[in-house]
């Protein structure tokens, strides 16, 4: 598409981009999720190689398959899990009413600390499936890249990376599914807006 468009840049200048436009896509992006997630939400994390160790990143979903979050950790623990829903909470604005998560030890004390004694929690391995199956979209761009050479640029492009993919697929508007037909109008609208962005900042 670049080519074709008589555009010529280095594998250098594809990284300054993102590391110029990846945190101010996210920034935009995250603040328009507050007050907008479901009271529903589902937790999981999957594995990323970075600098040769494997990394954790943790992502919820809502009941529509929206993104609520996403956070990069080096460690599985408690402390990763508490922050990720202290993020979560910062992030949209509001408590879920119940939390789906595997059967992972930290959880519950994560769940209770940070969310409070009135969300329930559900540990269940088929609950999470929806979950498992969206981690689909990172892995497909994960085996398709090298690798990172550090913790801080990985965190960054993971970031941006999901705010981004889960803005350009709409699939829910006021809780209305939405056809493939409906979608693409938006999707070329959010797309223009985005692009704009990126000529302001420019």
């Amino acid at each position: 598409m670049f080519l074709e468009s008589n555009w010529e840049f280095t594998h250098e200048a594809v990284r300054e981009w993102e590391t110029r436009f990846a945190p101010l896509l996210a920034e935009q992006l995250r603040t328009k999720l507050r007050g907008q997630a479901e009271w529903s939400w589902y937790v999981d994390e999957t594995y990323v190689k970075v600098k040769g160790k494997w990394c954790y990143l943790y992502r919820a979903i809502d009941t529509d398959g929206n993104l609520v979050n996403s956070r990069l950790n080096e460690k599985r623990d408690m402390e990763a899990a508490q922050q990720f829903f202290k993020q979560a909470l910062a992030v949209v604005g509001h408590t879920p009413e119940q939390v789906a998560t595997d059967g992972y030890a930290s959880y519950p004390r994560a769940v209770r600390e940070t969310l409070g004694n009135q969300v329930l929690h559900r540990t269940n391995k088929y609950l999470n499936n929806r979950l498992e199956q969206d981690h689909r979209g990172i892995k497909q761009q994960y085996y398709s890249m090298c690798r990172f050479g550090s913790f801080t640029s990985a965190s960054r492009f993971y970031s941006a990376f999901d705010e981004l993919r889960d803005h350009l697929r709409p699939r829910y508007i006021v809780g209305k599914a939405m056809s493939l037909t409906e979608q693409r109008p938006v999707f070329c609208e959010r797309l223009a807006i985005r692009k704009l962005l990126m000529r302001t900042a420019s």
